[in-house]
C-alpha cells in the first residue's frame, strides 16, 4: 500500500475552511494565485500541492485520485480543519468528488472547474500526447501543445506576434517535474458513481472554450450531482489566466449566498 505523503501546503487566512485541489500539470501558485487573496479574506484556506509540484517531492509509484484525496485530507487534518468546503479545478475536480464522497462529514460544499467525472475520449488522447511528450523530455513541444489546448482562442491570438515565442518558454520553463504523474491519475479515474451521493451545495464552472476538458465534461457533472448549481466562463482551460476576476466572483459570490 502506497505511503500517504505529506504535502507542502500553505495555510493563510481566518474563517470557515477552504481546501483547494489543483490540476494536473499546476499547482497552488500557479492555478490559485489570481484568487488566493480573495478568499483568504474570509476563510482559512489550506492549499497543498500535489506530488512532484511546488515543493512537494515525486512519488516513485505515481498517483491516484484515491491516494491524492487521503492526502488532501490528511493535510486538513494537520491544519486543524474540522470541516471545508472543497475548490477544484481540473484533475481537483475527481479529488475533490472523491474526498466529499469519503467523507461526506467533512464536506459543507463543492466547487468545480473545467472538470469531469472521467476523461473522454478526447482527453485520454491529450493525455496519450502530454505524458509522451515529457517522458521524452520535450518541453518545448509540452509548451505548444499547452498553449493549443489550455488556453482559448481568443486569449492565445491575442499575444502579440513577438511575444508568442517568450509566452511558450516562459510555459516550458514552469512544467512541474509531476505533471506526467498527474496526467496519469486523471486517465485511470472515475468517479461517475460518487455523483448521486453528494448532497452538500455544489458549484459547476464550465469553461466553454475549453478543448482540453470539453465543457460537455462539467455539463455531465451538474446533471448527475442533486441540486448543482451550473455557471459558465468564456475561457479556455485556464480561467485563472484568462478572466480570474470573473471566476473568483463566482466563487466569492456562491460561498456568501450558501454560508459556507
Amino acid at each position: 500500500m502506497t505511503r500517504i505523503p505529506a504535502l507542502s501546503t500553505s495555510v493563510t487566512g481566518s474563517g470557515p475552511g477552504l481546501l483547494l485541489a489543483h490540476g494536473a500539470g499546476g499547482g497552488i501558485e500557479g492555478n490559485y494565485a489570481p484568487i488566493l487573496p480573495a478568499l483568504a479574506a474570509a476563510h482559512t484556506v489550506v492549499a497543498p500541492d500535489y506530488p512532484g509540484s511546488g515543493a512537494t517531492p515525486r512519488l516513485p509509484d505515481g498517483l491516484t485520485v484515491d491516494l491524492l484525496a487521503d492526502a488532501l485530507i490528511a493535510e486538513a487534518d494537520r491544519a486543524g480543519l474540522e470541516t471545508f468546503t472543497l475548490i477544484g479545478y481540473s484533475l481537483g475536480t475527481l479529488v475533490s468528488v472523491r474526498v466529499a464522497a469519503r467523507h461526506p462529514e467533512r464536506v459543507r460544499g463543492l466547487v468545480l472547474t473545467a472538470g469531469l467525472a472521467r476523461p473522454d475520449n478526447r482527453l485520454l488522447a491529450s493525455l496519450d500526447l502530454w505524458q509522451k511528450l515529457l517522458a521524452e523530455g520535450d518541453t518545448q513541444s509540452f509548451a505548444r501543445f499547452v498553449a493549443l489546448s489550455g488556453f482559448g482562442e481568443d486569449f492565445y491570438n491575442a499575444v502579440p506576434r513577438d511575444q508568442v515565442g517568450p509566452f511558450l518558454d516562459q510555459i516550458a520553463a514552469t512544467v512541474p517535474p509531476g505533471a506526467g504523474d498527474q496526467a496519469g491519475a486523471v486517465r485511470f479515474a472515475d468517479t461517475t458513481a460518487d455523483l448521486a451521493g453528494i448532497s452538500v451545495p455544489t458549484l459547476i464552472i464550465a469553461t466553454t472554450q475549453d478543448t482540453l476538458v470539453s465543457p460537455a465534461n462539467s455539463r455531465y457533472l451538474a446533471d448527475r450531482i442533486p441540486s448543482a448549481e451550473y455557471a459558465e466562463i468564456a475561457t479556455g482551460h485556464v480561467p485563472m489566466a484568462e478572466r480570474p476576476e470573473e471566476w473568483q466572483k463566482l466563487i466569492k459570490d456562491f460561498l456568501e449566498r450558501k454560508g459556507l
